[in-house]
C-alpha cells in the first residue's frame, strides 16, 4: 500500500479534531472507522499517533500514559464493533496495522492484560441467554418503535439465519459498553456505512439510533460530515446514472 495516495493529511486531522459539533473523545473513532472501511488500514497509524500526541480534545496537549491507554482501548473497540457491519477481514487488517504504531504497555493481551471489555467473560462464564437479552434492549433502543418489525424482516429474509446472525453480533459485540457506549457505538456504525455505497437503509437506522440514544442533532450531522469530507479526500464521488462502477456513491448519503 506504500504507493497509495495519502488520505490523512495534518490539516484533515486538525479540522476533524477542532470541529465544535463533535463529542468529546470521538474524532479518532469516526477517522480510524472509516479509514478502515475505506480498506486504508495503512492510514490508521497516523490517526492513532496524532491522538496520542496531541490529545483527543480541542486544545493541543499532551497525555497522560492513562489518556494514551483509553485512546488506544477506544479505537481497538471502534474497529472490532465495525466489523459487525464492514466485516472481519478489515477490522482484522485495521487492528494488525494499529498494534504495529502502539506501545507494549497499550497493548491487551491473553494473559498480560485482558481486554478491558470482558467479551470473554461474555462467552465463557455469562449465561447466552443474557448476553442474547441484553443485545435484543440494545436493539430495541437503536431501533426504537421499528425495532421489532426491522427484526421481523431478518427473520422472514428466506432464512431465519440472518436474524440469529444479528442477534449473536448484537448481543456479544455491540451491546457491549464497558469500553464504549451506546452512542458512541451508533456513530461508529455511521462511519462504517458510509463509505460502503447503496447501505442507506442501514445507515438511516444509525443515524436515528443515535438520536435515539442521546446525542443531538448537531452531533449526528457532524460525525456523517467528517466520515463523508475522509470518504472525499480519498477519492469518492458521486456516481452518475451513466457510470457502471466507480470508487463513489450511487445515491446521495443519508442525512439526519
Amino acid at each position: 500500500m506504500g504507493s497509495l495516495p495519502a488520505i490523512v493529511t495534518p490539516a484533515l486531522l486538525a479540522s476533524i479534531q477542532s470541529h465544535p459539533q463533535l463529542p468529546k473523545h470521538t474524532w479518532y473513532l469516526v477517522a480510524a472507522t472509516t479509514l478502515s472501511q475505506l480498506n486504508r488500514p495503512d492510514e490508521i497509524a497516523k490517526v492513532y499517533e496524532y491522538a496520542t500526541t496531541r490529545g483527543p480534545e480541542l486544545v493541543d496537549s499532551i497525555p497522560s500514559h492513562d489518556e494514551r491507554l483509553v485512546i488506544s482501548r477506544r479505537m481497538r473497540e471502534a474497529l472490532v464493533k465495525a466489523a459487525a457491519v464492514g466485516g472481519v477481514p478489515k477490522t482484522i487488517n485495521a487492528l494488525l496495522e494499529l498494534k504495529k504504531v502502539t506501545p507494549p504497555d497499550m497493548l491487551d493481551e491473553p494473559q498480560a492484560s485482558p481486554s478491558p471489555t470482558g467479551r470473554s467473560f461474555d462467552i465463557y462464564k455469562t449465561p447466552t441467554t443474557e448476553i442474547l437479552q441484553r443485545g435484543q434492549r440494545f436493539f430495541d433502543d437503536i431501533y426504537g418503535k421499528i425495532s421489532k418489525r426491522i427484526m421481523g424482516q431478518m427473520d422472514r429474509s428466506g432464512t431465519e439465519d440472518l436474524g440469529l446472525a444479528a442477534r449473536l453480533l448484537y448481543g456479544y459485540i455491540l451491546s457491549n459498553t464497558s469500553v464504549l457506549n451506546a452512542v458512541e457505538t451508533s456513530f461508529v456504525m455511521i462511519a462504517a456505512l458510509i463509505p460502503q455505497d447503496v447501505v442507506n437503509p442501514q445507515l438511516k437506522g444509525h443515524l436515528r439510533g443515535a438520536r435515539n440514544g442521546g446525542a443531538a442533532v448537531e452531533e449526528v450531522k457532524a460525525v456523517r460530515n467528517i466520515v463523508v469530507d475522509i470518504c472525499v479526500a480519498s477519492g469518492m464521488t458521486m456516481l452518475d446514472d451513466n457510470s457502471p462502477a466507480g470508487f463513489g456513491w450511487r445515491s446521495q448519503v443519508a442525512d439526519i
